[in-house]
């Protein structure tokens, strides 16, 4: 019986070492599938006490810089906050390139810039190593789950190669592209999911004017036409007024911020992304930075 490509790809990859950087709310849990489905891997994080804590409850290794982590690995993943914050930990004396082996992989699962993807891509390539820029949507649930999407941007047969060892945390992971495309998709991801929440806090708002049972709507809406991830897991805690959780507005603003220069260089306007972005401004400013950005809906609500 012949071994379907599938199988083929996933033996390729069976034992070998790989590396995480970056022990966040979602990094913290991918690197942990990483190492229960047999991957031997070193984390890195700029807390050691996080990285110590993640040896504990996995049985993994840790690593007192990068470069020290990814030495000898087939694969590296980095998953931090913003462009700067993966340049400090991939560039440099003791960034993960330095380390790092001659044909293997870095993946970056941060939302960053497709620039910075294209500044990466060019600086593996010097070294003789693969990159692939790889944002996930599926927030901390999805990585706690293993159930993340991935959108990936570089060459077929390298991502056909890493695809494989992602399948430990993530549902689905797509090549949209060359390098940089994967980031613009995630991009649109987070366009769609502003304009969600912006409809979602006045629709919101108009069912407890009107005195709707909030999660008898949901029930009823969330197998039609208006049905949504934020729906679902979201109208029955902003009705609530509950926000200390999920994705903070501040990362979201990061985010926002990478979507209007990006479109800024195809000449697009975005009214309704900037629109979004200046309300979560505005609550910021009111100290809410920190919070889901559910929160939305109270820019939303008329002045008292």
């Amino acid at each position: 019986m012949f071994e379907t490509w599938a199988q083929m790809r996933k033996e390729s990859m069976e034992g070998k070492k790989v590396a995480f950087i970056g022990l966040g709310v979602m990094g913290y849990p991918m690197a942990g599938h990483l190492q229960t489905s047999g991957y031997s891997t070193t984390v890195y994080n700029r807390t050691e006490r996080k990285a110590r804590q993640w040896v504990e409850q996995y049985a993994g290794r840790w690593a007192p810089t990068p470069d020290v982590a990814a030495t000898g690995c087939d694969v590296v993943f980095v998953c931090v906050g913003n462009d700067d914050d993966v340049r400090s930990v991939v560039l440099g004396e003791q960034g993960v390139l330095a380390g790092m082996k001659p044909g293997s992989v870095l993946v970056d699962h941060t939302t960053t810039s497709a620039e910075l993807a294209l500044e990466l891509a060019a600086a593996c390539k010097q070294q003789g190593i693969h990159f692939i820029d790889a944002p996930v949507s599926g927030g901390q649930a999805g990585a706690e789950n293993g159930a993340l999407t991935v959108m990936c941007g570089g060459e077929p047969a390298i991502f056909e190669t890493v695809s494989t060892v992602m399948d430990a945390y993530a549902k689905q992971a797509v090549l949209l592209g060359g390098h940089g495309q994967g980031q613009r998709c995630k991009m649109v991801n987070q366009i769609c999911i502003a304009g969600v929440l912006q409809g979602l806090s006045e629709a919101v708002l108009l069912a407890k004017a009107a005195n709707l049972d909030i999660e008898q709507v949901v029930n009823v809406l969330k197998h039609g036409a208006a049905g949504s991830w934020q729906m679902e897991n979201r109208a029955v805690t902003m009705a609530a007024d509950q926000f200390d959780f999920g994705f903070a507005i501040d990362w979201m603003r990061k985010d926002l911020a990478i979507c209007l220069n990006e479109a800024g260089r195809h000449a697009l306007a975005l009214p309704m992304t900037r629109e979004v972005d200046q309300k979560y401004a505005q609550l910021q400013q009111q100290g809410l930075g920190r919070m889901d950005t559910s929160v939305l809906i109270k820019a939303a609500k008329p002045a008292s």
